[in-house]
C-alpha cells in the first residue's frame, strides 16, 4: 500500500508543551505532542489499556498514561515505566504552511 499525506492540523493547535488528539476516518486517535517547537505524532491509545493518551501530560518529551501510570516517548514510542511494555507506532510529521501533515500507510 502507499504512503499518503493526511493533514492533521493547524500548527498554532499543539502549542509547545502541549499535546493535541485527532480522530480520522477509518482510524485508531493519533496524538500530536509540541516538544520545545517539533511536533510528534504517535498512536493516542496506551498499549497496556486502552485508555487515551491525551488524557495525560506531556512533561519533556514524554506523555503519562493517567490509567496505571505508564510513561511513553512521543520521538520514538518506547515506554519508559510499568506497567506498559510495548512501543506505541510513530509516525512522520511534515510542516508546510503552518499546517501538520502526517505520513500514514
Amino acid at each position: 500500500m502507499e504512503n499518503k499525506n493526511t493533514f492533521a492540523a493547524k500548527l498554532a493547535e499543539v502549542t509547545p508543551g502541549t499535546t493535541k488528539k485527532i480522530c480520522m476516518p477509518g482510524r485508531a486517535p493519533i496524538l500530536l505532542a509540541n516538544v520545545e517547537g517539533t511536533i510528534y505524532a504517535v498512536d493516542d491509545t496506551c498499549t497496556h489499556e486502552d485508555s487515551s493518551l491525551a488524557l495525560g501530560c506531556l512533561r519533556g518529551d514524554k506523555v503519562k498514561c493517567t490509567l496505571h501510570g505508564s510513561w511513553f516517548s512521543v520521538v520514538n514510542g518506547e515506554p519508559s515505566e510499568d506497567p506498559a511494555d510495548e512501543a506505541l507506532q510513530t509516525y512522520v510529521v511534515t510542516i508546510q504552511d503552518d499546517e501538520i501533515w502526517l505520513t500514514l500507510d
